[in-house]
C-alpha cells in the first residue's frame, strides 16, 4: 500500500512539475538538464574545446544539454547499460563501465587527451528503504569516482549524484585527497524532498604523463 501511495504521489508531482513542463517545451529528454544547467551557472565546470564523459547517461538529457550549449566545440562520450536514442555529436557506448572491454572502448575513443569533466547522474531504483537505497547509491557514486580517476586529465572536474547518509563523509574525504576543491550542491531543480545532492570535485591532482 505504501509503495502505491508513493507511486501515486510521484506521478502527481511529475505532472505538475514546472521543470518537467519546461523540458517538454525546450525539447529536452529529461528535467534533469536543469540541475546541470544550474550547477554550470554557479560553478562553470563546462567550457568549450573540452571532453566530457557522461555516466549513466540514458535517456540522454545531460549529454543533449551539453551539445545544445556548446555544439561542436565540445566532445561528449555517454555510457549506460541501457540503450539510448542517438544524439548528434554524442559518442554513445552501451555497456557496464566496470567491464574492462567497455573501459578500454571509452579510453580508445577519448584518445590521449583524456577527459576534462566526468559527470554522473546515476541513482539506484529507489525502494523507499534507506538501509537498502543508501549503500546502493554510494556504490554507484564510488564506481563513478573510480572511473573518473582512470579517465580524467590533470586539473579536470568530477560531478556525481549522491545521497547524504552513511558513507557520505568517507566519500567526500576520498575526493579531497585527489582534488583541490570539493563541495556539495543542491540545485533548485532537485526536488526538495529528495535525498539527492551533488558532489562537485574540481581540479584533479593527477600528474601529467
Amino acid at each position: 500500500m505504501r509503495q502505491k501511495k508513493s507511486s501515486h504521489r510521484w506521478c502527481q508531482e511529475h505532472r505538475t512539475d514546472p521543470y518537467v513542463k519546461q523540458a517538454h517545451q525546450d525539447g529536452f529528454r529529461s528535467r534533469a538538464v536543469y540541475k546541470l544547467e544550474q550547477i554550470q551557472q554557479k560553478d562553470r565546470i563546462l567550457r568549450p574545446h573540452t571532453t566530457v564523459v557522461d555516466l549513466g547517461a540514458a535517456p540522454g538529457g545531460w549529454s543533449q544539454w551539453v551539445k545544445a550549449k556548446f555544439d561542436e566545440k565540445i566532445r561528449v562520450f555517454a555510457l549506460d547499460i541501457l540503450p539510448m536514442d542517438p544524439l548528434a555529436g554524442v559518442h554513445f557506448i552501451q555497456g557496464d563501465f566496470r567491464e574492462e572491454s567497455v573501459l578500454n572502448e571509452l579510453l580508445a575513443a577519448i584518445g590521449e587527451q583524456k577527459a576534462h569533466l566526468v559527470m554522473s547522474d546515476m541513482a539506484p531504483n529507489i525502494s523507499g528503504n534507506k538501509s537498502v537505497d543508501q549503500p546502493r547509491a554510494m556504490l554507484l557514486a564510488e564506481l563513478a569516482r573510480d572511473l573518473a580517476f582512470e579517465v580524467l586529465a590533470p586539473d579536470g572536474h568530477f560531478l556525481a549524484k549522491v545521497f547524504q547518509g552513511e558513507g557520505f563523509d568517507a566519500y567526500v574525504k576520498s575526493l579531497r585527497e585527489q582534488f583541490r576543491q570539493v563541495m556539495t550542491r543542491k540545485p533548485d531543480a532537485s526536488r526538495a524532498r529528495s535525498p539527492e545532492m551533488y558532489v562537485l570535485a574540481k581540479h584533479y591532482k593527477a600528474k601529467a604523463v
